[in-house]
């Protein structure tokens, strides 16, 4: 959800005016986020950079996680040894 309330929505009238001010409410841990609204729809987010990278990192958790999970439900059959990966990776 990128609104939970009212007031985290700006509009890119209001960035261009209050930038300073919204970016003082981020950075200061007042606001979570805002959400830069154009013609009435969401365009942008603006969030804190530490929380942003926090984002991206839980997110490349959840992929390796996910590759993770896929690689357990390889028959045994399909395995490939360490000699085999190394033959494959000096080929390349």
């Amino acid at each position: 959800m990128l609104l939970n309330r009212a007031d985290q929505a700006i509009s890119a009238t209001d960035l261009q005016k209050k930038t300073r001010e919204l970016l003082d409410r981020i950075s200061s841990g007042a606001e979570d986020h805002f959400v830069v609204m154009r013609d009435n729809r969401p365009t942008a987010v603006m969030m804190a950079t530490d929380r942003y990278e926090a984002l991206l990192d839980e997110l490349a958790d959840l992929r390796i996680e996910s590759v993770a999970r896929a690689r357990t439900n390889t028959p045994r059959k399909d395995y490939v040894s360490r000699n085999e990966m190394n033959v494959f990776l000096d080929s390349l």
